[in-house]
């Protein structure tokens, strides 16, 4: 199951189709979900829509990618991503804890960055 969420979730991040995305938006994360990381805030599917739409329009030649499996206890969850060219080591990478709902959707995801270029 954290698996399905996860990889739906880095999905959600490469998706380039608005329409797309925002369907898996809405499998992905609740109604009320919110997103925070050290650049990005968001509330809300479209709030969440609209921060995913700016990072890939700031890094539009870059692919998530999950990085090893997820920790998981009662609703949390903790995953490492990376992020960099298809087929090429990453540029950077974090850290995301997230909080999974009843329904088996994300709550709540809050961002670390483990690794980014000087001045990220």
């Amino acid at each position: 199951m954290h698996d399905v969420i996860i990889d739906r979730y880095i999905a959600c991040w490469n998706e380039g189709d608005a329409a797309r995305r925002r369907d898996l938006i809405a499998a992905t994360f609740t109604e009320a979900a919110t997103y925070c990381d050290p650049m990005l805030q968001g509330e809300g599917q479209a709030g969440i829509d609209a921060l995913i739409a700016a990072a890939r329009q700031q890094f539009p030649d870059l692919r998530f990618r999950r990085r090893g499996g997820a920790d998981a206890h009662h609703d949390r969850l903790r995953f490492a991503w990376d992020l960099g060219p298809e087929g090429a080591a990453p540029v950077a990478g974090g850290t995301d804890m997230a909080v999974v709902a009843g329904d088996g959707r994300l709550a709540a995801v809050t961002g670390f960055i483990d690794f980014a270029p000087k001045g990220e």
